[in-house]
């Protein structure tokens, strides 16, 4: 199995637990895919990929913490007028 295809599997798995409403498992699952496509890239010395990914990866990771410390929590929760 390839780790572009070991990728799309975590994508598939983070969008279920995305539906479900699981975002803390979503966003860990997509960052395990993320991983596997920066291996994947590296595989296929393609620089620009790897920075690319990495750079999402560094999102996702702090999307992450700020949900985490609950400051994502506001932008999230529906306004009252």
């Amino acid at each position: 199995m390839s780790f572009a295809v070991l990728g799309g599997i975590f994508l598939n798995i983070g969008a279920f637990l995305t539906f479900k409403g699981k975002i803390f498992q979503a966003v860990i699952v997509y960052l395990f895919a993320d991983l596997c496509w920066v291996v994947m890239a590296y595989e296929r010395d393609d620089f620009w990929g790897i920075i690319s990914i990495t750079i999402g990866v560094v999102f996702g990771l702090l999307a992450f913490y700020k949900m985490k410390i609950g400051v994502l929590r506001k932008t999230l929760e529906k306004e009252e007028d």
